[in-house]
């Protein structure tokens, strides 16, 4: 659900979806006139969601074993590399490559995040990288806070999302039989990865009720993951400095890198989307980078793209915002 390499060409993707009714507001991109279309199903349904998380937080703060929300942590973080070190760094991207059992876990963590299959989130996210910021780009942010963090998925797509992402090839991922096996059997897996086990768990472990179990390891453990994947496409476009490119509008924002488990450090990510760690800090405020380099360490995940020093060192002065450490070093000097 959340959610292109104009610097990585080599890089094909597809969006195949078809076009929605549209009137008035003009765009910039071409004579094509768009109405905005609220969702209603997906109003009523976020709704419901975010009633029975605030509920959750209740059973974790006064009802729940400790083990619940422990394991409710864990499953934040697991469904959190599905997407961070799956859909965007591994599919979408192509930054480093992994060995079948490792694209396994992801492909089962992506199911425990129910935030669209692989194909989808990472068709819709090269779309984003291609068009970001204009009426091509399914979350726009300069459409404002809200429509960047949710309310996207609350209303039709612009019909540049469609005309323009007809473009771009997603062939390569679709050439995975891990990402076809899980779009085939999407509802399927979701059911029994992002809500079934998350409660049978803490039964069948430690005698939790299945009542609690549900409402902090399912709804809330889900919605509180949502949130910060949409952090990502919403603070992380608008709040934060621009050390790698001042042109763009994605920023450096530890607070997302934190919550997105190492995403947030956003505009050296759209200044080099390739590169594997989405960061040149490694391991700080990072899991995901430490999760990817401790499956290379045995062997299942290799040929990590990483930004050389050189090449970073003159972008940072090329185009940088001056707020680099770099850059403050060399005016002291």
């Amino acid at each position: 659900m959340a959610p292109r390499l104009p610097d990585n060409s080599d890089e094909r993707i597809t969006a195949v979806q078809s076009a929605t009714n549209g009137s008035q507001e003009k765009t910039k991109e071409s004579d094509v006139e768009y109405k905005l279309q609220i969702v209603w199903r997906n109003v009523i349904l976020f709704a419901f969601l975010h009633i029975a998380a605030l509920y959750g937080i209740k059973l974790m703060l006064t009802d729940a074993k400790w083990q619940t929300n422990v394991i409710a942590f864990l499953m934040y973080i697991m469904s959190g590399l599905g997407i961070t070190a799956g859909a965007h760094r591994l599919w979408s991207h192509r930054s480093y490559k992994a060995k079948w059992p490792l694209r396994v876990i992801l492909c089962v963590f992506n199911c425990l995040a129910f935030q669209n299959d692989i194909y989808e989130w990472s068709r819709d996210h090269r779309v984003h990288h291609t068009y970001s910021e204009t009426d091509a780009d399914p979350h726009n942010a300069t459409r404002g806070f809200f429509f960047a963090h949710m309310g996207w998925l609350l209303c039709k797509k612009h019909p540049n999302v469609y005309n323009k992402g007809s473009g771009v090839d997603c062939s390569d991922i679709l050439a995975d039989p891990i990402v076809r096996f899980q779009r085939r059997n999407y509802l399927a897996l979701v059911a029994l990865c992002c809500f079934i086990l998350p409660t049978v768990i803490p039964w069948l472990l430690w005698g939790e009720t299945k009542w609690n179990a549900f409402f902090i390891c399912a709804i809330f453990r889900y919605c509180f993951t949502l949130h910060t994947t949409w952090l990502v496409n919403s603070a992380a476009h608008m709040w934060g400095n621009h050390p790698y490119d001042k042109n763009i509008n994605p920023t450096e924002n530890l607070g997302v890198a934190l919550g997105a488990i190492g995403e947030g450090y956003h505009n050296y990510h759209h200044t080099f989307p390739y590169d594997y760690a989405a960061s040149e800090y490694g391991w700080k405020i990072n899991i995901t980078t430490m999760f990817i380099d401790g499956m290379a360490k045995i062997g299942w995940a290799y040929d990590r793209k990483k930004v050389s020093e050189n090449v970073l060192r003159m972008r940072i002065e090329r185009t940088g915002d001056g707020s680099h450490p770099s850059a403050a070093k060399q005016k002291a000097h």
